[in-house]
Parts: structure tokens; C-alpha cells; sequence
């Protein structure tokens, strides 16, 4: 996808993706870090969103409502919404509290009801965590999980020897789309005559924990 590279390009601008040594959740050694949190100003943030848009619609998933899972999902929900009813795709959202709220409207989720099919927005998938609760909070609504979307898929191995994304795409049966691959992240460095260091890094990285297809 052509807004791929340009998701790359601002997610390094920002700080957001960032390269050295990390350890990541699975307790691997990546030359790569990438925290969506940074995305923490008016533009970025808007930016952020409208990839997220152009992906949801270039996949063609069919939704009827969005889902963000909390923390991170909360604005991501936001802000998607609002990106896709610039498009003309004007759906409703919701989002959990992690506690229970006991007065007022009461209860963990907020915003719309969850009905129909609908789409999880989270920025990457490492264990999984998060999609496997947001599923069990859809699907005790009565509604159905119709797909994740995600900022960056790291085609990353998971708990066997696909990737991360693929196993929750195959435990779920629903689809993930991401804004970006690490292939897309390749690509960005390759045609970076600084990046040549990162680069030999990144696909060293993946030579040993990724994989080689997304879906």
C-alpha cells in the first residue's frame, strides 16, 4: 500500500519507531522499537488515524462498529471514527474501562453497544492479551468480532512457528489488517542510504524470530 511508506516515514520522524536495542515482551533482543504512544500531538495523532482509515477501507473488511480495547484503543477508536466519517463510512464506537465503573451509567464499556460485526483497533499484537479480552468482551454482548486492525505487523513469530498476527487471525478466524509490515519497514530502510546499519540489523532480527508471510 503506497501510505505504507508514509506511515514509516512519520512513526521515525516522531520517535515513534525508534532503532538500538529493546528488549520486547517475548524477552527477545529487537533492533527495533515501535510505541505508538507517541503519537502525541494534534497532527501526528490525526495522521495516525487517517492510515488507519485508508487501511480499514483498502481491506475491505465488512464492519458495523469499531472497538477499542483500553488503554491505547481508546483514542485510536476516537479518532478512527471521526477519520472514516470523513470518508463517508460513519459508524459508532465504544472502548472498555479496566475496572468497573459502579455509579453513574455503570459497568465497563462506554460509548455505542456492542452489535453487529464488529472491528478491533489496537496498535501492534505481541501475546495476543488484548484481542483474546476484547473478543470475550464482543462476544458476551452478543455481538461478533469481525476483524483487528493494527498499526504494525512485526512478522514476528508468535507461540509456534507462525507469527503473531497469524495466530490470532487463526484462532479467531477474522482478519487482520495493519497499516504497515515489517516488509514495509525493510523497504523504507533499503531506500535510506543512512539506514544501511538498521537495515542489516532489522533483517538479522528477522532471519532468526520472523517470518516470511503475514496472513
Amino acid at each position: 500500500m503506497s501510505f505504507s511508506r508514509d506511515f514509516i516515514a512519520l512513526a521515525c520522524r516522531k520517535g515513534v519507531l525508534r532503532f538500538g536495542e529493546f528488549v520486547t515482551k517475548a524477552g527477545r533482543r529487537s533492533p527495533y522499537f515501535f510505541n505508538a504512544g507517541l503519537f502525541d500531538d494534534g497532527a501526528s495523532f490525526d495522521a495516525l488515524c487517517g492510515f488507519y482509515a485508508r487501511a480499514i477501507l483498502g481491506s475491505g473488511v465488512a464492519f458495523d462498529m469499531l472497538f477499542g480495547p483500553a488503554y491505547k484503543g481508546i483514542p485510536l477508536v476516537a479518532g478512527t471514527a471521526m477519520r472514516l466519517a470523513g470518508e463517508g463510512v460513519n459508524v459508532p464506537f465504544a472502548f472498555n474501562r479496566k475496572e468497573s465503573k459502579d455509579h453513574g451509567e455503570g459497568g465497563v464499556l462506554v460509548g455505542a453497544p456492542l452489535a453487529g460485526r464488529v472491528l478491533i483497533l489496537d496498535d501492534v499484537i505481541s501475546a495476543g492479551t488484548s484481542v483474546r479480552e476484547s473478543v470475550a468482551i464482543i462476544r458476551a454482548q452478543g455481538a461478533a468480532p469481525a476483524g483487528v486492525a493494527i498499526a504494525l505487523d512485526r512478522m514476528e513469530r508468535g507461540q509456534g512457528d507462525v507469527s503473531a498476527v497469524r495466530e490470532v487471525s487463526q484462532t479467531y478466524g477474522i482478519p487482520v489488517v495493519a497499516v504497515a509490515t515489517l516488509d514495509d519497514l525493510l523497504a523504507y530502510l533499503a531506500g535510506n542510504a543512512e539506514s544501511g546499519a538498521e537495515l542489516a540489523a532489522v533483517q538479522a532480527y528477522r532471519d532468526v524470530h520472523g517470518t516470511y508471510a503475514t496472513q
